[in-house]
């Protein structure tokens, strides 16, 4: 029986490894926790009453041209009420929806969008990625010169679906009624109910039950979404399209911990490329493109370093040094750092010594992002380079868009990014959703979506240069589910040279938009024009 203080233990280590939409309140890189930032004195008074968001919508109307046309659209900012089976209000759901006018709106396309974290708002995916405003970030996604701007996003996914922006409760302006109601919306199990709930009412109140349903999630929200897909088909609810971005399904692959090798091979292919692009390969790698150094790295974390970790202090001197020196030519770490660290690296020291002679480190988020470290000695980076190039112009853009643009107006502090939720319980529900060793797992949930929903189509986005959640990870996890083959042919997949938020470069973003629209046309023929 494992005790409490271990599993205590075990979702820290998990919670330090959760993707971009971690709050720095809940957990921080692998051992070290970054500086809490003091919280603006209105944050604290909304923390401390639990300042329900107003009641109702703001319906406002919108044109922005397109690629030369012209798009019209209705916005609706507002909340859904949750309630108990005793019908006692439990919290109020913020949201933003974008819908066109249409001949036969009922039967259009609907997604419902959202990002992850633990603690994570739905601002990136919102006015980042898919929605009709974007904010202006320089081309490869760094931070802009302040003050920030917004402006209309050509690559919105609006034209051929209407989309619902949702925040989990105790992020952005979602709000449970106190604390103690918070804690059963602050896990694995409570937040697919909250967010099934809110569907469930929004499908209701908006007479959208024949639309094809899509789920668009990002980082946790794949967690959220592979949940979703199981827990809605037990409320009748099918779907007809899933798209997960930046991936985790079974956090055992993220999870650098003592006897768990799994994550330092997934890791392997990922670091490669992070060392291509900063040009610490040999010659001969670095002639290749980047998906052929890939290919390489995951043939020999397959073939060669995963059966060597498995051996453990079983494995010959001679063969684990000539391993060190493949994973060295691999990961552009020196061969005696490789030796000395027993041939495992975890990401957020991977993300210090790779560029320790010029004393950067890379992003966790995206490797392709680096910062000056202060602490030429330091084992892990001071902050993450590209979760700092973001937070401001995101922050700000949200307040300016919703207040002037949407009408949404409300001295309410929008929780970006933590600071509005408690703990997060990752502890196994009653529907079982963990896996090896009491890792979350919501794979098999989604294996039970296919099973009983033969028309189920799935989109998997990958950024190369992700250290959040590799896409190696992901790629183990779907060939751990024992598919049909019907099911597996059902799951598409994309490859962008970009990090975890992958629409942050522009490039990518018109990939992922192009991507989206084909997939929508597999999943929804006949509704997608």
């Amino acid at each position: 029986m494992v005790s409490r203080t271990a599993n205590h233990w075990r979702n820290t280590v998990i919670l330090s490894l959760l993707s971009f939409s971690l709050s720095p309140a809940l957990a921080g890189q692998q051992r070290r926790r970054p500086p809490m930032r003091p919280p603006a004195p209105h944050a604290v008074k909304a923390k401390n009453n639990f300042q329900l968001p107003p009641k109702g919508q703001v319906v406002t109307q919108h044109s922005i041209r397109i690629h030369g046309t012209v798009l019209n659209y209705t916005a609706t900012a507002g909340t859904i009420a949750l309630h108990d089976t005793y019908g006692k209000l439990q919290a109020r759901v913020f949201y933003v929806a974008y819908t066109l006018p249409h001949e036969n709106a009922v039967q259009r396309p609907l997604t419902f969008c959202f990002n992850g974290g633990p603690g994570s708002s739905t601002v990136w995916l919102h006015l980042g990625g898919i929605g009709p405003q974007r904010v202006v970030l320089q081309p490869n996604g760094l931070l802009p010169r302040p003050p920030f701007q917004i402006a209309p996003n050509p690559e919105t996914i609006l034209p051929f679906t209407d989309l619902v922006f949702i925040d989990a409760i105790g992020t952005g302006y979602s709000r449970s009624i106190n604390r103690a109601t918070g804690r059963q919306f602050w896990g694995l199990e409570g937040d697919l109910h909250a967010f099934g709930e809110f569907i469930r009412l929004y499908l209701n109140q908006n007479g959208r039950w024949t639309s094809p349903l899509f789920l668009l999630g990002e980082s946790y929200g794949t967690t959220r979404a592979a949940g979703l897909a199981g827990y809605l088909e037990r409320q009748g609810i099918a779907l007809n399209g899933i798209s997960l971005l930046s991936t985790v399904l079974d956090f055992r692959t993220l999870s650098f911990a003592h006897n768990n090798d799994l994550p330092y091979v997934l890791y392997v292919p990922s670091y490669a490329d992070t060392a291509w692009y900063h040009h610490q390969l040999s010659p001969a790698l670095e002639k290749l493109p980047v998906s052929k150094v890939s290919a390489e790295a995951k043939a020999f974390a397959q073939n060669v370093y995963y059966p060597a970790l498995m051996a453990g202090s079983s494995l010959p001197a001679a063969q684990k040094e000539a391993v060190a020196r493949q994973l060295s030519r691999f990961t552009g770490l020196t061969y005696q750092y490789v030796l000395r660290s027993d041939l495992r690296i975890p990401n957020a020291r991977f993300d210090r010594e790779l560029l320790r002679n010029r004393n950067l480190a890379v992003g966790r988020l995206d490797s392709r992002y680096t910062a000056w470290q202060y602490n030429a000695v330091g084992e892990y980076p001071s902050y993450d380079p590209s979760d700092a190039a973001l937070t401001p112009p995101f922050t700000s853009m949200l307040y300016h868009y919703l207040r002037q643009d949407l009408n949404y107006k409300t001295n309410l502090y929008y929780y970006i990014l933590g600071g509005g939720i408690g703990p997060w319980n990752f502890s196994r529900g009653p529907r079982g959703y963990a896996g090896w060793g009491g890792y979350p797992n919501v794979s098999g949930s989604l294996r039970r979506a296919f099973e009983k929903n033969p028309y189920l189509k799935v989109f998997v986005a990958m950024g190369y240069y992700d250290l959040a959640t590799p896409y190696m990870a992901v790629e183990y996890t779907l060939n751990q589910m024992h598919l049909a083959p019907s099911a597996r042919a059902s799951i598409s997949t994309a490859f962008y040279h970009t990090g975890h938020m992958i629409y942050v470069d522009q490039t990518a973003l018109a990939k992922l938009h192009n991507d989206l629209l084909a997939f929508y046309r597999k999943a929804a023929p006949g509704d997608v024009h």
